[in-house]
């Protein structure tokens, strides 16, 4: 079973959006075995919609659609559809109410732009959107699918979970698709294939490796495909674990879970604690960190301390280091990391200074020159790294940097 994903908006093709609902889609679908055959973004314009469902149904089963649904008149979608599908169109019932309870909801008035969000067209079935005011329209032609859902994402994803994805599942008998994820570190993608090389060459053809690096990171996935799911999972668990035992000092956790989390689990299980103190990443660690429910059981918190004073007075770096070397520098940091560890009373520190760019660097620090510090209450490492002259990589390479130290410290330690 294979399907299409088309969003329409000028708005992701000039990059006012980022296009985060396909992905979405994509890993939904993968889950209950729908493979996607192709994602594809369109502007407001009715013949490029127009050709790009043509394509669409001669590649794919089910082709779903999102975008183009709003009151304005750059809002073409259901007008191109109803052209597509040679049809008239109504007003909707059930669309309509539901169109009226929200405005009734946030007690504001009813106008004829808003009712007409109800006209559909008049082939089409609809599926109330019970959370906003845009229906969702399911079409059938030549033995495919169309849906045609909003484009703001977490109208979508009700839409999808409540409704499209069970339509699907209780229509069509489906393949399993199983995944495993290895996470690690410390390895460079080209030596990780190396290294398994022998392995990935003896896998069958139904199982498939994909590697998926991202800054100090790879992740192996593990792919199978096929009839009995338990069959599957058992299958790739012995793939799994001769990969593991083959690279088994760079694995960081047999999931598919971010770096931080992965680091998360590992303290919380060791009932460990961690602050940060950052200067060039502005909090992004933290921010790294926090985004995943439970860290508060090991994230105490930290400071970004930019200047001088701050450094000092929060984090209890002497004034004679800061003038001596500099804010940029080994002796900082590792009074950071340590200040951290004394001023907010954790296990583990994370610090981190540096020239983020584009500007600010000298002839012995130019930008991208950023040191980081890791203390446990026993031991501090610090490491230089010199990344680009890009701000935003390398306040993203500084926390990868940051996280894969804080784990070759945990490892050696706990």
């Amino acid at each position: 079973m294979l399907a299409e994903i088309i969003t329409i908006g000028d708005e992701i093709l000039i990059g006012q959006i980022v296009d985060t609902n396909s992905a979405w889609m994509a890993k939904q679908l993968n889950l209950i075995g729908v493979s996607v055959k192709q994602i594809t973004s369109v502007s407001d314009e009715e013949q490029h919609i127009l050709e790009a469902l043509a394509q669409a149904e001669k590649r794919a089963d089910i082709i779903l659609i999102t975008g183009g649904l709003g009151p304005t008149k750059d809002d073409i979608t259901k007008k191109t559809l109803a052209k597509y599908f040679n049809m008239g169109f109504r007003n909707d019932a059930g669309a309509l109410e539901m169109v009226r309870q929200i405005f009734e909801k946030y007690k504001r008035p009813l106008l004829d732009v808003n009712i007409q969000q109800a006209d559909v067209p008049d082939g089409c079935e609809v599926i109330v959107n019970r959370n906003g005011t845009a229906p969702c329209m399911w079409f059938e032609q030549n033995n495919k699918i169309f849906v045609s859902m909003p484009g703001v994402p977490y109208e979508m994803m009700y839409l999808m979970d409540d409704e499209i994805l069970p339509r699907i599942t209780s229509r069509f008998k489906l393949p399993a698709i199983v995944h495993k994820t290895i996470l690690t570190a410390n390895i460079g993608e080209s030596f990780l294939a190396k290294e398994i090389e022998e392995i990935e060459d003896n896998l069958p053809q139904h199982i498939k490796l994909a590697y998926l690096p991202k800054l100090g990171q790879v992740r192996l996935r593990l792919s199978a495909k096929g009839n009995n799911e338990a069959e599957l999972k058992a299958e790739v668990e012995v793939y799994a674990k001769q990969i593991i035992a083959k690279v088994n000092q760079f694995v960081v956790i047999d999931e598919d879970i971010a770096l931080e989390k992965a680091i998360i689990n590992i303290m919380k299980e060791k009932g460990l604690t961690l602050s940060t103190a950052e200067s060039c990443t502005g909090g992004y660690i933290a921010h790294l960190i926090t985004q995943h429910p439970g860290c508060s059981s090991v994230y105490w918190g930290g400071a970004v301390a930019y200047a001088y004073e701050l450094k000092e007075s929060i984090l209890g770096v002497k004034e004679n280091t800061l003038t001596t070397f500099g804010a940029v520098s080994e002796e900082t940091v590792t009074e950071m990391a340590e200040g951290a560890i004394k001023h907010f009373k954790t296990d583990y520190a994370i610090a981190v200074s540096g020239i983020a760019g584009p500007d600010g660097g000298t002839e012995d620090k130019p930008v991208g020159t950023v040191w980081i510090a890791i203390s446990s209450r026993h031991k501090t490492v610090a490491k230089v790294f010199n990344f680009s002259n890009k701000r935003i990589q390398n306040i993203e390479r500084s926390a990868a940097s940051a996280l894969t130290m804080l784990l070759n410290l945990l490892k050696e330690t706990v």
